[in-house]
C-alpha cells in the first residue's frame, strides 16, 4: 500500500503522521512525503518516509499514484497553508482516486461542523486507525 503524506509550512503535522505510521506499521507501508516546501519534505523524510518530493508538480503527479493521501483538511482548499498550496495542487488532491484521510484542523477559515475539538496527536491517532481499517488490519 502506498500512502502520500502531504504537508507544508513547518512540516510538523506531516512529520508526526509519518512517525506514527512507521511506529504502527513498520516497513509494511510505502510512505511518500509530499511537501509544499523543502523543509516540510525534509522533516517527513527524516521521520521515516521512503521517498519524498517537493512542490506543485510533485504533488500533482503523485496524488494520482497512491492509495491513500493523509494531510490537514486544508490540502483540498486552494491557496491554503498561507498560500503554499496552489489551486492546481488542491484540484489534483481532491480529484485523486486515492482515499483521503483529512485531519480536521480549524485553520485557513475552514471549520468542520460536528468535529470534536481535541489535541492534534489525537487526530493523528484517528487518522492511523482509518489507515489500519483500509488495510484490513485488526484494531489494537
Amino acid at each position: 500500500m502506498r500512502i502520500a503524506v502531504i504537508d507544508g509550512q513547518g512540516g510538523g503535522i506531516g512529520k508526526a503522521v509519518v512517525s506514527k505510521l512507521r511506529q504502527v506499521f513498520g516497513e509494511r507501508l510505502e510512505i511518500i512525503a509530499l511537501g509544499t516546501n523543502a523543509l516540510a519534505t525534509s522533516l517527513m523524510l527524516k521521520s521515516g518516509a521512503n521517498e519524498g518530493a517537493t512542490g506543485e508538480n510533485a504533488i500533482v503527479i503523485n496524488a494520482a499514484k497512491v492509495d491513500i493521501i493523509i494531510g490537514p483538511v486544508a490540502i483540498i482548499c486552494a491557496n491554503s497553508l498561507l498560500g503554499e498550496l496552489t489551486p492546481l495542487m488542491a484540484k489534483a488532491i481532491a480529484e485523486s482516486p486515492a482515499k483521503k484521510v483529512l485531519i480536521p484542523l480549524n485553520r485557513c477559515n475552514l471549520i468542520v461542523a460536528g468535529v470534536e475539538t481535541k489535541p492534534l496527536p489525537h487526530y493523528i491517532d484517528d487518522a492511523i486507525e482509518i489507515v489500519r481499517a483500509q488495510r484490513g488490519d485488526c484494531c489494537v
